[in-house]
């Protein structure tokens, strides 16, 4: 009995010892195919000096850029199994995990930002509700712009890109549909593969916002650009939940003020980073050329006819598709008092 007592009390003093001891400091590996040195490490990377200042040390983020740790799949296996902890992804990139993200980006959907900016403060919400019953903690979206069609011959219409390879994102299984049904042959990479696809010859055609063109250098290895916004991507920065529930209330609520006015920023930027990109676009020698404005209903048509089929499928989340067109219908009527 007195063993088992004193047995008891060495337990309990035991806890207290160790509770009453230094926090265990938690280091967030997250990988991105941003390169070292680009604006968006720079606000990463000072968001991440802030917490560890902030937090003593608790918590620190170790980044690895330049797609160091693979693409987009290979990173979330890495997280899967615990030798990554996060990363920062196209709205493809997470398809495999939560594929509402591809939905801002199906062809043609919207026709201005002005629209963009209307949907995503009412269906932003249910993707971060999304992210979080697929098991990750995000901070916010970032606004990766209008994808154009880059190429070495100038694509002015649908019938310039037969015979010609086509990217689709790895993960995009909507791009890749569209493209089916206009006639198209599409070549499925991820986007750490597609400079070298560009040089190979493995790609004729990709589609870019001018940020992203730049700052992966795919501007290097195309000549023309289409004067189309054509699709409309998101950058995700997320945290597997099952690390973030292993901080403190407090350093929880900290990372998310933090992260959450970095997001901020970078979204925000992003709006005038493309508007720069694009001049230095022009300015570097690549030529804009003009779309016949009476060909985009058409494709429009075309599109939006796959509508009733991507709903019907299992790797879309069809809640957030209605909720998406329900609010770019009321925009587009006048009825734009919905409270998001």
């Amino acid at each position: 009995m007195l063993n088992r007592i004193t047995s008891r009390i060495l337990a309990a003093l035991a806890v207290v010892l160790i509770g009453s001891g230094p926090a265990i400091a938690i280091e967030i590996k997250v990988a991105t195919i941003a390169p070292d040195g680009s604006g968006w490490m720079r606000e990463m990377r000072a968001g991440a000096a802030e917490i560890a200042e902030r937090t003593a040390g608790r918590v620190t983020i170790k980044f690895y850029p330049g797609g160091v740790m693979g693409n987009d799949s290979q990173v979330l296996r890495k997280i899967r199994v615990g030798q990554l902890h996060g990363g920062a992804f196209t709205g493809g990139g997470l398809a495999e995990r939560y594929a509402g993200f591809n939905l801002y980006g199906i062809p043609l959907l919207f026709r201005s930002l002005e629209e963009v900016d209307y949907v995503r403060k009412r269906v932003d919400p249910a993707l971060e509700a999304g992210l979080a019953e697929a098991g990750f903690v995000s901070f916010g979206f970032i606004e990766g712009g209008f994808a154009h069609l880059m190429a070495n011959e100038p694509i002015g219409t649908v019938g310039d890109m037969r015979r010609r390879k086509v990217w689709s994102p790895e993960g995009d299984p909507i791009g890749f549909r569209v493209l089916e049904a206009m006639g198209l042959s599409p070549v499925v990479l991820p986007p750490t593969d597609v400079l070298t696809g560009l040089q190979t010859g493995l790609l004729d055609v990709v589609a870019a916002s001018p940020v992203v063109a730049l700052v992966l250098q795919w501007h290097t290895k195309v000549r023309y650009v289409t004067d189309l916004p054509v699709s409309y991507g998101l950058g995700i920065f997320a945290i597997d939940s099952r690390v973030f529930d292993r901080l403190s209330a407090e350093d929880q609520a900290l990372v998310r003020a933090v992260m959450g006015d970095v997001m901020q920023r970078l979204d925000t930027g992003s709006r005038r980073d493309n508007a720069d990109a694009r001049a230095v676009l022009e300015q570097s020698g690549l030529e804009f050329v003009p779309v016949d404005a009476a060909d985009i209903p058409g494709w429009r048509e075309t599109i939006e006819g796959l509508y009733p089929e991507l709903r019907a499928r299992s790797d879309i989340d069809a809640r957030v598709l209605d909720q998406m067109l329900s609010v770019l219908a009321e925009y587009r009527s006048g009825a734009r008092t919905v409270t998001p």
